[in-house]
């Protein structure tokens, strides 16, 4: 079964101009909303209450979050923990009310919906914001070391060249989810920012397939002497992966959908954030990593003896 033929010649490097252009524009609408909006940042960041409770019988977590709703915490972050019976609710400290209150309007809650014997205190605990600062730190070093790695490898496998497109193609990913983020004021946590190290690892990954393409056919066009010569062989290579690109976007985007959909909402701004990554990162593979490659052509564009050199690499 052939969802794509062989023969297909689709023009993608020579719409590249259009796609930049929609990048561009798409880039600064997230970095508008990020600067006018800002990220929605969850408890992990702001710090709040965590409060954990026991249950004689399991609940179901939408039951707990409907028993929430009139106390003013729907939203709140709400997990098993343990045991089904143990449930780990977190929400943010709001208008500076104390912990004890927030967790006495919590278990009033339960206690309403579930009975005073079917729901116990636990534990109830403060998280300050000066965690939330050090987590976010980290985050932002975690994503910088990541892209930092990835130029190094790319340049070792390939050319500096090809590691400049492929570090544009992820920062143009991640600006666009973090738009998305402050433009649908979704909370932003530490989950958030896994599903986005997932999503440059995934991209890069798409990236990394079309390069090794384009690496071949330029060993096997060696009158290349031309940029137009690199546009034509660049092109071409994009077409010959288009087929695996596709099927394993597809594939991917049929299990993340299944968590968008089915998996509750613990995991739902994971799964959304998996699913707009997913989306920008198939199309910055074809539109922006090999176009921003072939732009730095004039720059560092190596001799026949750094192609053998490059060619020769495992």
């Amino acid at each position: 079964m052939q969802l794509i033929r062989p023969d297909i010649n689709i023009d993608f490097i020579g719409k590249r101009k259009i796609a930049l252009a929609l990048s561009g524009l798409m880039i600064m609408i997230s970095l508008g909303a990020l600067a006018v909006k800002g990220l929605n940042f969850g408890i992990d960041f702001t710090g709040g209450t965590l409060v954990e409770v026991k249950f004689s019988q399991a609940p179901e977590i939408s039951d707990v979050r409907k028993a929430l709703i009139p106390a003013g915490y729907g939203q709140a972050v709400i997990q098993e923990f343990g045991s089904a019976e143990e449930i780990l609710i977190r929400v943010q400290n709001k208008d500076n009310v104390e912990s004890a209150k927030i967790s006495t309007a919590i278990l009033d809650a339960l206690t309403s919906a579930f009975g005073a014997d079917g729901v116990e205190m636990r534990r109830v605990e403060f998280v300050g914001p000066q965690v939330g600062e050090e987590l976010t730190r980290a985050g932002i070093l975690a994503v910088l070391i990541a892209m930092v790695a990835i130029l190094l490898y790319v340049t070792f496998r390939f050319e500096f060249r090809f590691a400049l497109g492929a570090d544009a193609a992820l920062l143009h990913d991640v600006t666009i989810v973090l738009g998305l983020f402050a433009i649908t004021g979704k909370e932003f946590t530490l989950p958030v920012i896994a599903a986005i190290l997932t999503v440059i690892g995934y991209s890069l990954n798409d990236t990394i397939v079309v390069f090794d393409r384009i690496r071949e056919n330029f060993g096997a066009n060696r009158k290349r002497k031309k940029p137009e010569d690199e546009l034509v062989v660049t092109n071409a290579s994009v077409n010959q992966t288009l087929a695996r690109t596709l099927m394993t976007s597809l594939t991917t985007l049929l299990v993340v959908l299944a968590l968008f959909f089915l998996g509750g909402e613990v995991i739902h701004d994971f799964a959304f954030t998996l699913l707009a990554g997913i989306l920008v990162g198939t199309y910055s593979s074809i539109y922006i990593a090999s176009p921003v490659m072939l732009s730095l052509a004039g720059y560092f564009k190596g001799n026949e003896e750094e192609m053998k050199k490059m060619e020769a690499r495992p």
